[in-house]
């Protein structure tokens, strides 16, 4: 086996991306703090095709060299938009017709390998901080939550790892 060379991959230049069919699936980063998770979950949105990411509260937003150092160019191809309080956003996509649901450990989640999303409608869906994880008031305005099974002694995984996974199972199972 030879490795491809990223000329041979021929993947879309960002002006292809920008007019590109995306799903309708929207990221919501509630209060996430490290740039280089934004940058990660900037990356992971590209490579699946996201809609939008809305970067809420103190979640750092485009240009800067952290977020740069790991999105890689995939913060000029991915729309954004920034809003002081995660809520306004929530208000903003339900108000849009989204289906809402937080990535969480809850009272009757609906764990990730066992949503079936409905392909017709839209989903944003809400990472929250790396230490707190989503606000609970984010979590009482989501019409759903769902949580990643995990059988070690961790309790969480790193918001872009979490966001890797969801947003490459979600995309996978919209694209069916």
């Amino acid at each position: 086996m030879r490795k491809l060379k990223v000329t041979e991959l021929n993947r879309m230049t960002v002006d292809e991306f920008k007019k590109a069919d995306r799903l309708h699936l929207t990221v919501v980063l509630d209060e996430v703090r490290s740039l280089y998770n934004v940058g990660s979950v900037f990356r992971s949105s590209d490579a699946f095709c996201i809609e939008k990411i809305y970067l809420c509260g103190i979640t750092a937003t485009p240009p800067h060299p952290e977020i740069h150092k790991t999105a890689l160019g995939a913060e000029d191809s991915v729309d954004w938009i920034y809003k002081k309080q995660t809520m306004d956003a929530i208000n903003e996509l339900h108000n849009n017709g989204y289906t809402i649901l937080a990535i969480e450990q809850v009272e009757g989640s609906t764990m990730l390998q066992d949503f079936i999303p409905e392909k017709n409608k839209a989903y944003a869906i809400v990472f929250g901080n790396e230490v707190k994880g989503v606000q609970q008031q984010v979590v009482d305005a989501c019409d759903g939550c769902i949580e990643i099974p995990q059988y070690g002694t961790k309790h969480s995984l790193n918001v872009s790892v979490t966001a890797g996974i969801v947003l490459w199972e979600l995309s996978k199972k919209l694209r069916e």
